[in-house]
């Protein structure tokens, strides 16, 4: 990165009602009230962690569908001098092994309810992050969302759409209803949502900074409403958890370095998938051809099959380690069974030994902060502890009864998380804080939009809107209709198993990207949000 911005072609664009933003200071989310929550915290003062603090926790009151108080959390952040990358995914309970859920569900694993409620980390991210880059105080980072659930807010329509359509799985979950459907349904777009409960709730984490979700009067009534409902989440597993300053992994790609936080998180599918690009000159084709469309699915399909094999809890990941994966020797080897006519479904390799919000902010300081907070699935289990608000993730669901797999369920261990930051670097400086949240997707299009900026210079908002495709397992790849009629039937040509489907929930992602556009700070950035949610770029 130099004083001279890097050469986009700012004249790029696809359907879409959304154009670039250009700012020293900008709030990019999912949800219009949450990135002005953010902006705010800058206004007055606060960094850019501040704002994301802000902003993470007003999505929990606006777009609860994604995300909750009882959701898990990553970021990685640029200070001012030193990238930093926090885990703070949430842990088993101790009282979590094979044998329980053999004993308690058939050896099957369980989708919803309290089985699947993994230790939540969102909180402790929020508490974590402010201890080492907040300048305002706690209290005031949570007024904008202790205001909009106490007072209340018009539900947007992206959000109802994808509300109404969890409520007939959800409903019979305990306390969802009387949370979520206040009028026996769920709001209309516009109607006022309140949820008073959360906001008390969010007042006490304000008070205590944190520890009251923890060891408090939360903590308490979690415990509480598990054991009334036959989970077995205890005090003790509440009151043990710490998030995790644990770094970033990286791989470099046409002279940039992506960095995606450690295992047990699948931001290294992103970053293999990049790396087995890198041995194929993707710039000689044009970014919406078959043969770019072909590279990329095939590169993802190979990264996948590994990390669904291989990938857990880092500290699990004995015999294959994410070093293992990223050996430039391992990634061309796989690179050289693609075939350019050809879809392959893909076995894992034998490498060497040895639901979801995201939001990002950036300040005219230069910190950048990249963050995604989740309760996986629609609603995660489904599961609102009455009296206090908090609607709890899903995470468990992504652990495995094999005992040969490295994620296999552990007391105190980390599920595998599809929830991933990302965080672009040039010769050591910050480029860009950017993620495309959607279950997993997002690895997709961590790779899919980075490539349309550096291979073929698209501007942040045209890759943003360009249309996505989305690998599933075999040869099955789901494609955004948007997409050209020409190049799908190319694609069904060479065997892949297209489908034009329309996920309610996850759909193709939904990304957020700030782009530092001079190495100096005069120019400040330049900012993209996703039509494919509510959202926008905020700035001043």
């Amino acid at each position: 990165m130099t004083a001279t911005p890097y050469a986009f072609d700012w004249k790029a664009r696809y359907p879409t009602y959304r154009s670039p933003v250009f700012a020293r200071n900008v709030v990019a989310t999912s949800q219009p009230l949450a990135a002005q929550a953010g902006l705010r915290m800058l206004a007055a003062g606060g960094s850019a962690v501040d704002a994301a603090i802000a902003a993470a926790a007003t999505l929990t009151i606006v777009e609860p569908v994604s995300n909750g108080l009882g959701s898990d959390a990553f970021a990685i952040l640029w200070d001012g001098s030193q990238l930093h990358g926090l885990n703070a995914s949430g842990t088993a309970p101790a009282a979590w092994d094979t044998a329980y859920f053999n004993r308690k569900h058939g050896g099957k694993y369980p989708v919803r309810g309290w089985d699947t409620v993994t230790v939540p980390g969102a909180i402790s991210a929020w508490a974590a992050l402010h201890e080492k880059f907040g300048k305002l105080p706690f209290a005031d980072l949570l007024a904008p969302a202790i205001e909009l659930a106490e007072r209340g807010h018009g539900v947007a329509g992206i959000v109802q759409q994808k509300w109404a359509s969890q409520v007939p799985e959800l409903s019979s979950q305990p306390g969802f209803a009387q949370a979520f459907m206040p009028r026996g349904r769920a709001p209309a777009v516009g109607e006022r949502f309140v949820f008073a409960d959360a906001g008390r709730t969010l007042r006490r984490i304000a008070e205590t900074r944190g520890r009251d979700f923890y060891e408090g009067q939360t903590a308490q009534a979690l415990v509480a409403h598990a054991r009334e409902n036959g989970g077995s989440m205890s005090l003790a597993d509440l009151a043990g958890y710490r998030p995790d300053w644990c770094g970033t992994i990286q791989k470099d790609y046409r002279g940039f370095t992506l960095h995606e936080i450690p295992p047990n998180g699948q931001g290294i599918a992103a970053l293999m998938a990049l790396g087995i690009l890198s041995n194929f000159d993707m710039a000689q084709y044009p970014p919406d051809s078959v043969e770019t469309r072909h590279l990329q699915i095939e590169a993802m399909k190979a990264a996948f099959a590994d990390v669904y094999r291989y990938v857990a809890d880092i500290r699990h990941m004995t015999d294959v380690t994410p070093a293992h994966l990223l050996d430039d020797a391992y990634l061309a080897q796989r690179a050289r069974r693609i075939s350019m006519d050809r879809a392959t479904d893909f076995a894992h390799g034998m490498p060497p030994s040895g639901g979801t919000i995201y939001l990002t902010a950036a300040d005219a300081s230069g910190m950048m902060i990249s963050f995604i907070q989740s309760n996986y699935m629609g609603f995660g289990s489904g599961v609102v502890v009455p009296g206090v608000g908090v609607s709890l993730q899903n995470r468990g669901y992504c652990f495995s009864l094999d005992e040969s797999h490295p994620n296999c369920v552990a007391p105190g261990k980390r599920p595998f998380q599809t929830i991933i930051p990302a965080f672009l670097m040039k010769d050591g400086a910050p480029q860009m804080s950017y993620g495309v949240m959607g279950g997993n997707m997002q690895p997709q299009g961590h790779m899919q939009t980075l490539t349309r900026m550096l291979d073929h210079r698209q501007n942040p908002q045209a890759a943003c809107d360009a249309p996505r495709w989305k690998v599933q397992r075999g040869l099955r790849v789901d494609i955004e209709s948007t997409m050209e009629p020409a190049v799908i039937e190319a694609l069904r040509q060479r065997g892949h198993e297209i489908e034009m489907t329309t996920d309610s929930y996850m759909d193709f992602g939904s990304g957020q990207f700030i782009w530092r556009l001079t190495d100096d700070m005069e120019d400040g950035y330049a900012a993209a949000s996703d039509s494919r949610r509510d959202g926008h770029a905020a700035a001043f």
